[in-house]
């Protein structure tokens, strides 16, 4: 069943539950008018991120921007926060009432540097791209921040607003150490948003994950003269992607293990005594994330012994399943219907049709005018560190029609629209979203109220938030190649 359907279901046979205090029309439409007006604001601010494309724990430039348009609006910004450089806090507080916390990502995805061209067109010597969308996604959720402030000061509304900048969300899980240094703890509600190829709010599962790096020591020796005087350290890499590979007929079918090899040697007549694999385990089960990965750490330990090397590794980064909030679902959903799709050009058109030619599955062009649900199947999607603060906080997010439908994540089409007037114009729709939500729930106490009943209903009443990736410090590095001589670091 559709989620809209679900939803207005829900409100004719539960009439008890609590209604958004609507903002009025007036109210609404200066909201509105106030994001048309700063438009300039919200496409310079989304470009000149993509143009940087700066990946998880390195987004200098892109985290500084940010801040500097929330100070010149009136914020108070605290840099720095949860031990991570490129995080920071924006608050406006006007006297006592709800604190409702608006999250923005900024980080890019290493090897998919592309124009903005409707055809596959990379960018030589840069590393990365906007595959993701993260660019938009910032600079629309600081815009919707400055028109909620807007609203709050002309209305006299009592509370506080929060911009959280959350940087590494890809695999750096950014968000679980702000959850952990407990920024959250006295939040209200969060809104996000993400970019897609399609408008609607979602209140679907996502995966938990752990994600870390095995580094295997061996000696090196020459290959040819005297092999028998060397260990491989690239065979202990090897003959673990053998066992975790038979290992995936006995897990449950809906787990998801994949990795990479992030280093392996310099030369073949050398024997290397230094390689890496980067792994990740997802489900949508936190439990079953966490059993699943001991035993890959079990097979890491014996391929170091079938091999003669050893091993040790580090959690790069670790997060929950999504526990979205209903009850915040149908005031973002009814305020999403009322700002509608996205309208595009003939130009805008023609770029769009080109790009698809390029795409494994053809949809309407149409669909971006819609709004609709955006459900993931029972196994869920990808994975996002928002999930750890819907745990902890009232959580509710959308996904908006910024590249062309069809288009997956993670792809060179992405960054292409993510870096178009088309991928503007969804995050648009977005920031006018949240603006209009989160001022609802500025005014709808009771509905608060109802978030946080659902939410201590559904993690149980026994729940204790203990962050998938443990104690560790943030993972800065993780973007960078780890050095032999510098892999010998052990961190559970």
């Amino acid at each position: 069943m559709k989620i809209r359907t679900a939803l207005l279901l829900a409100s004719m046979f539960a009439p008890l539950s609590a209604q958004a205090q609507a903002v009025p029309e007036a109210q609404r439409g200066a909201i509105l008018a106030g994001i048309d007006k700063r438009a300039p604001d919200l496409e310079s601010t989304a470009r000149a991120i993509w143009g940087w494309s700066e990946v998880g724990y390195q987004e200098t430039k892109s985290s500084a921007l940010l801040q500097a348009r929330l100070k010149k609006a009136g914020f108070t910004v605290t840099p720095g926060v949860a031990g991570m450089p490129t995080a920071f806090v924006a608050s406006f507080k006007q006297g006592s009432g709800p604190v409702i916390g608006i999250l923005a990502e900024y980080d890019a995805l290493p090897g998919l540097a592309q124009t903005n061209a409707p055809t596959k067109t990379s960018i030589a010597g840069k590393a990365a791209g906007h595959g993701c969308g993260h660019n938009l996604f910032g600079a629309a959720s600081v815009e919707a921040a400055i028109a909620i402030r807007e609203w709050m000061i002309a209305n006299k509304v009592q509370g506080e607003l929060r911009v959280y900048g959350s940087p590494a969300e890809e695999g750096g899980s950014g968000k679980v150490y702000l959850v952990r240094a407990g920024l959250f703890d006295d939040v209200s509600a969060v809104l996000h948003w993400h970019p897609g190829d399609a408008n609607g709010v979602s209140t679907g599962k996502s995966m938990a994950n752990i994600s870390g790096k095995f580094r295997f020591h061996g000696v090196s020796a020459h290959a040819a003269a005297s092999p028998d005087k060397g260990r491989s350290a690239l065979d202990g890499v090897e003959v673990m992607d053998v066992a975790v590979n038979f290992m995936r007929e006995h897990i449950p079918s809906s787990t998801r293990i994949h990795n990479i090899i992030t280093a392996g040697g310099e030369a073949p007549n050398v024997v290397p005594d230094f390689a890496e694999s980067y792994y990740y385990v997802r489900n949508v089960d936190p439990l079953i994330v966490r059993d699943v990965w001991g035993r890959v750490v079990k097979a890491a330990e014996g391929s170091a012994m079938a091999t003669g090397t050893t091993v040790d590794y580090e959690i790069t980064g670790g997060v929950y399943s999504m526990l979205a909030s209903e009850t915040l679902a149908k005031v973002m959903s009814s305020n999403l219907n009322a700002v509608g799709g996205e309208t595009w050009t003939p130009e805008e058109i023609a770029w769009a049709t080109e790009l698809q030619k390029s795409l494994p599955t053809q949809k309407s062009l149409d669909s971006v005018k819609q709004t609709s649900s955006r459900e993931r199947g029972p196994d869920g999607g990808g994975s996002t560190d928002v999930s750890d603060i819907s745990w902890t906080v009232p959580t509710i997010g959308l996904s908006t029609a910024t590249w062309v439908p069809g288009t997956p994540a993670h792809s060179w089409q992405a960054v292409a629209a993510s870096g178009s007037s088309i991928g503007i114009k969804g995050a648009t729709v977005a920031a006018k979203t949240i603006a209009l939500t989160g001022a609802d729930l500025f005014l709808s106490p009771e509905v608060l109220k109802e978030a946080r009943a659902e939410l201590d209903k559904a993690r149980g009443p026994d729940f204790k938030y203990n962050a998938l990736l443990g104690t560790r410090t943030p993972a800065l590095d993780y973007r960078k190649p780890t050095p032999a001589w510098e892999g010998s670091t052990k961190s559970k």
